[in-house]
């Protein structure tokens, strides 16, 4: 009986612990804190579940093929049933099940229009707005920062100043893209109060990497956070983090090519 090197004893599980530390962290869509977020973890496991029955099948099938001497005519039937039923038939049922299952999700994770508070999130190079309305009813702006109760669904109008950006919290929800000209909706929710990491999910030109935002889950019950709750403009102002100001395209530095005439 062969065994194993020492070495390999310990090297496996050291792979396997820095494999799995992939799967945590404030980016991590395997950690979800919102209804959106977990339904595509859960899709997630599907996928694999789904995707490891196929794969063990085929490798199976393939392990008996390398290992079976030539068949006669007798074995023909054996063979077909093998190839159409469990090589057609089972792996048809599980795609079918996952795309099913998808399309389900999917449709849960649309937004509504049920009245939920909206927010609008406007993307720019590099960085992000938000737009809500205050205690007051007039609109609060932040560069950066997005505020929401925590435990409660709300809405995102997301949309694009320059060019096609995405936005992106993953522990809260699926991304949604920002496009010029045009109003995606996005509805999330976090479950606690908390900081949620975000970010454009986009490549959008080389300040892309600063492009990240954070989402700041209050409770409700508690006092608003500074920014919200200032009477003041002035301690409003003051209370706000500093302004994203859009950074130039060095592409945009260059002169415009001659229009094109089309006949």
């Amino acid at each position: 009986m062969l065994s194993r090197p020492r070495h390999l004893n310990r090297l496996v599980p050291a792979l396997a612990i820095g494999v799995l530390t992939g799967c945590g962290g404030p980016l991590s869509t395997l950690a979800p804190a919102g209804p959106a977020a977990r339904e595509i973890a859960f899709l997630w496991y599907v996928m694999l579940l789904g995707g490891t029955a196929i794969t063990v099948l085929v490798m199976g099938l393939i392990a008996m093929a390398l290992r079976r001497r030539p068949a006669d005519d007798s074995d023909a039937r054996a063979e077909r049933v093998w190839i159409h039923g469990w090589g057609l038939g089972f792996s048809a049922v599980v795609l079918t099940a996952l795309l099913a299952t998808g399309i389900v999700i999917g449709e849960r994770m649309l937004a509504r229009d049920d009245g939920a508070p909206r927010v609008q999130a406007i993307a720019m190079q590099w960085g992000w707005q938000f737009a809500q309305p205050g205690p007051d009813g007039n609109p609060v702006t932040t560069d950066g920062i997005l505020y929401v109760p925590a435990g409660q669904d709300f809405e995102i109008a997301i949309e694009a100043r320059d060019v096609i950006h995405s936005f992106w919290v993953p522990q809260l929800g699926g991304k949604m893209d920002a496009i010029p000209g045009r109003v995606n909706l996005h509805r999330l929710r976090a479950d606690a109060p908390g900081r949620y990491e975000g970010l454009c999910a986009e490549f959008c030109g080389i300040g892309h990497s600063d492009m990240r935002f954070e989402v700041v889950a209050y409770d409700p019950a508690a006092p608003l956070p500074p920014f919200l709750s200032a009477d003041d403009p002035q301690d409003a102002a003051a209370a706000q983090p500093d302004p994203v100001q859009p950074q130039p395209d060095p592409a945009s530095s260059q002169p415009d090519p001659a229009p094109e005439t089309t006949r």
